[in-house]
């Protein structure tokens, strides 16, 4: 079942969009990670174009994570003053990010940058995650028990306009949080991605927060460096498509929701090796793409001087006259169906128990 999307202008099944953004949602909720590093090189190989791909997985992220993180406020899990710390340098990242992306669009590099960003980052991610789960497994049939120190003390630390973060019991800088988030904002503007593989390590070996508080307080910086990129993106480049957000955004939060559940009876040290060899793969497939396929984009982009259904015209006509607008429009629908998403959970987990308690 194909449709047409009046922005990216090209042509996609609806089933394998939205089934591929379920699957990458299951991985996400099992594993913790950000399904924009799967999903963002996915669309691309289905014949979106990079720069389209990368707006509209931001725009995907901001709703799965605003899903994620209404679970852990119903539960108490958020440290809300941290969070804006770093959402304090997210912002300022994530307009840098913005400044260098339209540098290599001007030059017409950017797809290459994108190609290449993902290319080295799943490579580097993907070897570390497979040694970390090669080396849990194997600690795990010799009965290894490790107890790692989670704090450190580094140079960071040290730097002026220390602060007290009750809700984490901590006392440090707040250029720590904000240098951290200043990392995670370019990364998420120029890749489409939440940027949660830096920032959830750094939470915990760099700034030290409690384990428990991690999650939801990195899907709560995800909601504000999503929703800015979301916004830039579409003002600067007219790149946020809403009938594909409305696939990937469906399909996402539905896989999640189910990753989370499954992740709740299953011990993931395995599935986590296989997880990196799938990122490992998609790395490759993405240099190959990028340098040895061929394959000729401008038949694909020219599609779109067809005819417009009335609703695609509508939707073309307001990304290109009123592009704050619709970008508000982007981020207020991916909120709305997020927070539907924690709280419907929330009413079938509740209703559970009680049929549980019943019996």
């Amino acid at each position: 079942m194909e449709v047409f999307l009046p922005i990216a202008e090209v042509s996609v099944n609806i089933i394998s969009i939205f089934s591929l953004s379920t699957v990458v949602g299951v991985l996400s909720g099992l594993f913790g990670v950000g399904g924009g590093f799967l999903m963002t090189p996915f669309l691309i190989f289905m014949g979106i174009p990079p720069t389209y791909a990368v707006a509209n997985e931001a725009n995907n992220i901001l709703a799965t994570s605003v899903s994620g993180s209404t679970t852990h406020w119903l539960k108490n899990t958020l440290d809300y003053k941290m969070g804006l710390m770093i959402v304090i340098g997210g912002a300022a990242g994530t307009i840098i990010g913005i400044l260098t992306f339209t540098y290599f669009k001007g030059i017409g590099k950017i797809d290459i940058v994108i190609s290449l960003a993902y290319m080295y980052v799943l490579a580097i991610i993907g070897t570390a995650m497979l040694v970390q789960g090669i080396g849990e497994i194997d600690r795990a049939r010799k009965k290894i028990i490790i107890k790692k120190k989670l704090h450190s003390h580094y140079w960071i630390h040290g730097l002026p306009l220390r602060m007290r973060f009750k809700k984490s019991k901590l006392y440090e800088s707040a250029f720590t949080p904000i240098i951290i988030g200043l990392l995670v904002g370019f990364i998420a503007a120029i890749m489409g991605i939440g940027g949660a593989f830096i920032l959830v390590p750094a939470m915990i070996y760099i700034i030290g927060m409690p384990t428990k508080l991690i999650p939801g307080t990195s899907l709560f910086v995800t909601i504000f460096v999503s929703a800015i990129v979301t916004v830039l993106h579409a003002f600067n480049y007219g790149s946020i498509d809403l009938i594909l957000v409305s696939m990937l955004v469906c399909g996402s939060i539905l896989g999640v929701q189910i990753g989370q559940k499954i992740g709740e009876f299953i011990d993931s040290s395995e599935l986590k090796t296989l997880l990196a060899i799938l990122l490992l793969a998609v790395g490759i497939a993405i240099a190959y793409d990028s340098f040895f396929a061929v394959h000729d984009v401008k038949q694909i982009i020219n599609n779109g001087t067809r005819n417009l259904a009335p609703f695609s015209s509508f939707i073309k006509n307001l990304s290109e006259n009123f592009s704050i607008i619709y970008g508000i429009i982007s981020i207020i629908f991916a909120i709305v169906l997020g927070i539907s998403a924690a709280f419907i959970r929330r009413f079938f987990s509740n209703l559970r128990k009680k049929y549980i308690q019943k019996n």
